[in-house]
Parts: C-alpha cells; structure tokens; sequence
C-alpha cells in the first residue's frame, strides 16, 4: 500500500451523514479525485499488487470510473465500464444485486474485450460487497477473468470482503 495514496485519502476524504438515505455514512472520495497528486498516487496504487497480471481495468459507475479510467491511463491499459442498467447500448448481460440501502442492476457490453482477458475490478468503496460481488459476476459471465479487486476505501464493519470471497486489495480503510 502506498503510504502517500492513503495519506491523501485520509486527509481529503469527507464523511456526510444520513447520505443518501437515513442512517448512510457516505464516505465522499471526490476531493481525492479533484486533488491531482492525490489522484495519481491513488491510480498507481490501485494497481501496484496486479502489475504485469492485468490486461483491462474496470470500472463501476459512477466513481468507480474515474478511478479506474485514471489508474488505466497510468499504465496503459484499456477500461471497461460496468453501468447502471439501461445506459449501454448493443449487446450486453446484466446482473442485479441488493445495496445496503436498496437494489441495483449493472450491465456490461459482452464484446468490448477478448474472450480470456484479465481484468482488474475497481471501485471507490467496498461496503456490503454487493457492487463488486455483481461486477465480478458480469466480468466471469462476459469471458474474462477476474485479476483482482482493487478499492480506494474499504468498510470492514459491513462485511464485504466476506461476502466477496476474493482477495481485495484497499488503499485505505474506515
């Protein structure tokens, strides 16, 4: 872990109760993202453990993209978008999962990629594991390879990474 990454998340990084819904402590990475140091320290330590495993970068929407799409222009890979449902056009799987405060389906193109590519799964915060658990789904479904998962901020308290039964690498946690 890159100590300047988590620095910076720790630093810039902002808690807003009761967002989005009653009860939500919604952790707010976007000063990280308008931070440019912070922003490259992140995007090299995203994919720092995967180096030379990795052929694509994912990213889940909304933040999940800039994170991703920063990390894989920092080593020049490619990125594949994993969207809300109804925002894709062509062919595409879709997988519906339950958040901690609702329910959710993402989607995926099918042939954005070769059959068989290893792809590296980001996301800005790993909570309850339901996001990432659907996304990874998406990526084995689609012909890939799961490489890892890699999250600027994990929650322990929620169980994600349990409920993931994957290795997960966190740049930070709260």
């Amino acid at each position: 872990m890159s100590a300047s990454a988590a620095d910076a998340i720790g630093t810039l990084s902002r808690v807003i109760a009761d967002f989005p819904s009653p009860g939500i402590q919604f952790v707010d990475l976007t000063p990280v993202l308008a931070d440019a140091d912070a922003l490259a320290a992140v995007s090299t330590a995203l994919v720092e453990p995967f180096a030379g495993q990795v052929d694509y970068i994912a990213g889940v929407e909304a933040r999940g993209f800039a994170f991703a799409a920063a990390a894989a222009a920092a080593n020049g890979l490619g990125v594949v978008l994993i969207r809300k449902a109804g925002k894709l056009p062509g062919e595409r799987i879709a997988e519906s999962y339950a958040l901690e405060y609702g329910e959710a389906t993402l989607e995926v193109h099918t042939d954005q990629v070769p059959a068989g590519s290893r792809v590296l799964l980001v996301d800005d915060v790993l909570a309850t594991g339901g996001t990432l658990g659907a996304a990874a789904s998406l990526i084995e479904r689609a012909g890939w390879t799961v490489a890892g998962i890699s999250v600027v901020l994990e929650i322990p308290a929620l169980g994600g990474r349990a409920a993931l039964g994957r290795e997960v690498h966190a740049l930070s946690t709260y």
